[in-house]
């Protein structure tokens, strides 16, 4: 019998994490990820007590963060949730909604430090104000599309499809190796 082993987008059994210079980044596979779309006619406000936020926001509260994602669409995060079945317990917070599970189709790379405003000008191409502590926005990076959540003044969270976890990754460390 063959034993199951949890594996990263980058194929280990630890995240990947790399300090340069001021600025850290890590890959975060232990962050849940679920979607959530209102059905036709119903009004969804609110997940588990955490209110859903505009186009263009996130709203963070008890280990979880919501994000906007389209129209009466969001994409709710669970903080040390991905061994779970995250999407039913969604689900069970949210009995108006179609709710699937997103965690194995995505990879989250968290980036933490003091240059974030310079880091941010070199990789995603958007207005200042899209980018502000707070705000959700899905935008291309290097030829890819992914969602940047901008979660402090020093931390910033970019989620892309796990299919090009490397590139992603390379496109990020090569940046934040030329402000080092």
């Amino acid at each position: 019998m063959t034993n199951l082993i949890a594996q990263t987008a980058f194929g280990g059994t630890r995240p990947k994490t790399e300090t340069l210079g001021s600025m850290t980044l890590t890959e975060r596979p232990d962050i849940a990820l679920a979607s959530v779309a209102a059905r036709h006619g119903q009004s969804l406000t609110e997940v588990a007590g955490l209110p859903l936020p505009a186009p263009g926001a996130l709203t963070q509260g008890a280990g979880l963060t919501a994000f906007w994602a389209g129209q009466d669409q969001w994409l709710i995060e669970g903080e040390a949730r991905a061994e779970e079945d995250f999407a039913a317990w969604v689900k069970t917070q949210a009995s108006a909604a179609s709710v699937t599970e997103q965690t194995d189709g995505w990879v989250a790379f968290d980036i933490a430090g003091p240059e974030m405003d310079r880091l941010l000008e070199r990789l995603v191409n958007l207005p200042d104000s899209a980018k502000a502590t707070g705000q959700a926005t899905r935008t291309g990076l290097h030829h890819m599309s992914v969602f940047l959540l901008r979660l402090a003044d020093d931390h910033c969270r970019i989620w892309g499809m796990r299919s090009y976890a490397g590139s992603l990754w390379h496109a990020l460390h090569e940046v934040a190796s030329r402000l080092s």
